[in-house]
């Protein structure tokens, strides 16, 4: 492949949350934009964008029904039909929840299930490169397992630490399985670009732990040497000496992007009490995703950004001027991402609540008309398609080696 990876991706949450009434409700993102009605129209959009790469999963808890059994029936249509079309799928294969049989991120036999259905899923389309097995550990487990908002829906550090434990656990042996049928497997492994400033000086400890506690999916992906304060925090909720060998032992061996997903809530600001609040973009992409870049040295993606109208244009122009800044300084960034085709619905209060709230998000709205996002999103592509072109044989996958002395996990 030589061409940059302008990108959109068709939003495929499906957590479980708790409805005020204490019933228990599935959100399937896709069911709510009327994607499992109208996919073809929804791939012919991407197609008549400009795009050629959508970040795209089928539904975890539709499809793998139950240990070794698989329903393939709407998988086979829409892979197919992206094929026929020319649609390259990155392929996100576990989207913020697992099936009712599994339970929650707390289960421990949830990576050993995973990965058999990532290998199932590979075997059916061994034509297929990119995959994002797990996307955003960092927030999956912290939405569902700290925040108390999804799936198990606990608030305290060893749930945390278990979540974290298992979804690591899972993407790397889904790596692992798929690099069987698909030597040549590229992973964009997509993570949540943070970053926590302190409002004041006694809050910078606390800052300091939360900025090394972002990087915790990605340190244990790649194998990136740990602070002794993680490695304690680790410890003493929940993590054993024989987890650290697994993890030494099992770090991602095939090629590997860094995705780095973006948005105007994802810098914090630390409250003297200790808790955290949205603090907007202080920093922007280009110093958070610079810092992301400065500890792995991998190829790097910008894998979701949006901002709900009037602001979406605005906002699509700063991320790109931001990306490309970061291309201008020869990092070594291989695509973008406007993220979704369609408008998503209650991301306005993070899934946790079930209003039917249309939120603005969208290159095209619900009845597929497109938006001004989209137009300039168009025209970006169109633009600097040729400009950006690169070598893709070129691109070093390899992580950045750990220096000599520097603490190795435990």
């Amino acid at each position: 492949m030589s061409t940059f990876m302008f990108a959109t991706g068709i939003e495929n949450s499906y957590p479980t949350i708790a409805l005020p009434d204490g019933r228990i409700k599935r959100v399937d993102e896709l069911e709510k934009a009327n994607h499992y009605q109208r996919w073809k129209e929804d791939f012919q959009l991407v197609r008549e964008s400009g795009i050629r790469f959508l970040r795209y999963g089928p539904p975890l808890y539709k499809t793998h029904v139950a240990p070794g059994v698989y329903d393939w029936s709407f998988t086979d249509l829409v892979f197919n039909e992206m094929k026929r079309l020319g649609i390259t799928p990155i392929v996100d294969l576990c989207h913020f929840g697992v099936p009712d049989w599994i339970g929650s991120f707390q289960n421990p036999d949830f990576p050993v299930h995973f990965a058999e259905y990532a290998k199932a899923f590979a075997q059916r389309f061994p034509y297929l490169r990119h995959y994002t097995p797990v996307n955003e550990i960092f927030i999956a487990a912290m939405f569902s397992a700290q925040y108390g908002w999804w799936n198990e829906r606990k608030k305290n550090e060893h749930c945390f630490v278990n979540a974290l434990r298992n979804l690591c656990k899972a993407n790397l042996m889904a790596m692992e399985a798929i690099l069987e049928v698909q030597p040549k497997a590229i992973f964009i492994q997509a993570e949540s670009c943070e970053y926590f400033h302190a409002q004041d000086p006694s809050c910078q400890a606390q800052a300091d732990f939360l900025n090394m506690k972002r990087f915790l999916p990605m340190d244990i992906t790649t194998g990136f040497p740990m602070d002794p304060a993680v490695q304690k925090y680790l410890m003493q909720n929940g993590m054993t000496k024989e987890d650290f060998a697994w993890f030494r032992q099992h770090t991602c061996k095939g090629k590997l992007v860094l995705g780095t997903d973006y948005y105007v809530t994802n810098e914090h600001m630390v409250h003297p009490d200790g808790s955290t609040s949205a603090s907007g973009d202080l920093f922007g992409y280009y110093v958070v995703a610079r810092q992301y870049y400065q500890r792995y040295r991998l190829p790097m993606m910008h894998t979701e950004t949006n901002m709900k109208e009037p602001r979406s244009v605005e906002w699509l122009h700063k991320q790109w001027a931001n990306l490309y800044r970061l291309k201008m300084d020869n990092i070594p960034v291989i695509g973008f991402t406007w993220y979704s085709l369609i408008d998503q619905v209650d991301w306005d209060t993070a899934l946790r609540e079930d209003n039917g709230n249309i939120n603005s998000l969208g290159l095209y709205d619900m009845d597929r008309n497109i938006r001004p996002v989209g137009e300039a999103y168009q025209q970006i592509i169109a633009q600097w398609s040729g400009i950006l072109a690169d070598n893709w044989t070129k691109t070093q996958y390899k992580r950045r080696q750990p220096k000599k002395g520097s603490l190795q996990l435990v």
